[in-house]
């Protein structure tokens, strides 16, 4: 049901988004959505819950950083932005439709209170682990500097899946160019040596794969 929700708001935006569309995408029994979702925000519901289960997806356990090491390790910040590069890139070539969908189930939340309380909570899965990334590799300001990475990669994410620049895929060496510019304004271009100390030591982090 998840799955049809999401392919629902992409194709025909909210209005599309309803019980009886989700059985006839699914191969329902008329009714069956109804059942499993009784109201219009448990429907809308069950569509968030499937969107943070297939982003959550896009990397890999082993791919990031600190996959095989300790809670504890540094993380160099270029490892972070490979990891970042990698997940925006992979958005962007393969998983633009996620893209869309999420956008149509935030803008449904900021007229729906009920929603915007449940889609936040939903989406903390993501900030948290990305705060962590940052203190790890040495950001004295580690919420603020999240947010700074998150609103980055949403304004590029959102230009180039829906925006004037939706023709105009980046590579990912141009998408890992732009995050360790950002990276090196919040903690600096120190020698790996001197950020150990406040966080990032080369070798360690995960695997990245294109």
């Amino acid at each position: 049901m998840g799955d049809a929700a999401l392919d629902l708001l992409v194709e025909r935006g909210m209005r599309g988004l309803t019980h009886r569309a989700v059985d006839e995408r699914a191969g329902l029994p008329q009714g069956s959505t109804s059942n499993h979702a009784r109201t219009r925000q448990a429907l809308l519901e069950t569509a968030v819950r499937r969107q943070v289960q297939l982003e959550a997806r896009l990397l890999t356990p082993d791919e990031l950083p600190g996959a095989g090491g300790g809670g504890d390790a540094r993380l160099d910040p270029g490892v972070l932005a490979d990891v970042l590069s990698l997940a925006l890139h992979r958005y962007l070539t393969d998983h633009r439709a996620l893209l869309v969908s999420r956008y149509e189930l935030a803008l449904e939340a900021t007229r729906r209170p009920e929603l915007r309380v449940f889609f936040d909570a939903a989406g903390s899965v993501f900030r948290g682990p990305l705060v962590a990334m940052a203190a790890a590799a040495g950001s004295p300001e580690p919420e603020r500097h999240a947010l700074s990475l998150i609103a980055w990669a949403e304004g590029l994410m959102f230009s180039c899946a829906v925006g004037s620049f939706h023709s105009t895929v980046p590579g990912r060496a141009e998408l890992r160019t732009g995050i360790a510019e950002l990276l090196r304004g919040m903690l600096g271009d120190r020698p790996a040596r001197d950020r150990e100390s406040v966080g990032g030591t080369a070798g360690h982090g995960g695997r990245c794969r294109a």
